[in-house]
């Protein structure tokens, strides 16, 4: 979708409601963690007497709100991810401060992701059980490999490898993006992992012990997946494995 003079009000307007749902992020991230409903009374009568606006949660949000809009226009796939990014951005901020990502946040994603696969099903009466096929099967496929890294990893350190939360996480988003992008997901996350926690270990000089949350990972990964089309990220992961060898397009 181009801007100009016409659809400018349409950014503008998907850009106030980045912003007022930004603001509504911090309040689910102060609620979820206790295990205390989002939608209740208490918003109004207590969080926002007193609340100050959170500007990096609503320009975040906003921003991508309006990219969502610029890249996918109005369809199915905007309104999808405008429901998706304000839950990536909770669990990232709720896991990168508690380490843990919540059962109520990522129960809530499943449910969405189920939800909007039905309704492409639906509007895609040619090809529905195409999508049907290809978001279980990213489900199965991303929580599956989360999985499988917890409990062998578990096995053979004798602890934790990776949180369930991670896994479920993970499950949740194939709902949203499929297969494969799902497993594009999981290699950015890992690569980004690595990167940053090697920085961290060379720079404030942490133990090897020290938990590093991983959904932040998982986050950023994803929302890469969702804004860099699936070609070009295919072929930069190519040629990073490959050391610069690989020389196809995809």
């Amino acid at each position: 979708m181009y801007i100009n003079d016409i659809n400018i009000l349409y950014y503008l307007g998907i850009g106030i409601i980045g912003l007022l749902v930004g603001q509504f992020i911090d309040w689910c991230n102060k609620r979820l963690p206790e295990y205390k409903k989002v939608f209740s009374k208490e918003f109004f009568t207590v969080y926002f007497k007193d609340a100050k606006p959170k500007y990096l949660l609503m320009v975040s949000n906003a921003v991508m709100y309006v990219g969502l809009l610029y890249f996918f226009g109005f369809s199915i796939d905007t309104l999808k991810f405008m429901f998706l990014v304000p839950m990536l951005i909770s669990a990232f901020v709720i896991d990168y401060r508690l380490q843990i990502i919540p059962n109520r946040l990522t129960l809530t994603m499943f449910e969405t992701g189920l939800a909007f696969t039905f309704i492409q099903v639906v509007a895609n009466t040619s090809l529905g059980i195409n999508v049907l096929i290809n978001n279980l099967l990213g489900m199965l496929v991303g929580g599956g490999i989360f999985l499988l890294i917890t409990i062998i990893g578990g096995f053979i350190a004798g602890k934790e490898a990776m949180g369930f939360g991670d896994v479920k996480l993970m499950g949740a988003l194939g709902l949203f993006l499929g297969w494969p992008s799902i497993i594009i997901v999981a290699v950015i996350s890992f690569l980004l992992a690595a990167i940053i926690s090697i920085g961290i270990l060379i720079v404030k000089k942490k133990g090897t012990n020290e938990y590093i949350p991983f959904g932040p990972f998982i986050v950023v990964s994803t929302l890469i997946v969702i804004f860099i089309p699936f070609d070009l990220l295919l072929t930069i992961i190519l040629k990073i494995f490959t050391l610069g060898t690989f020389k196809g397009k995809i």
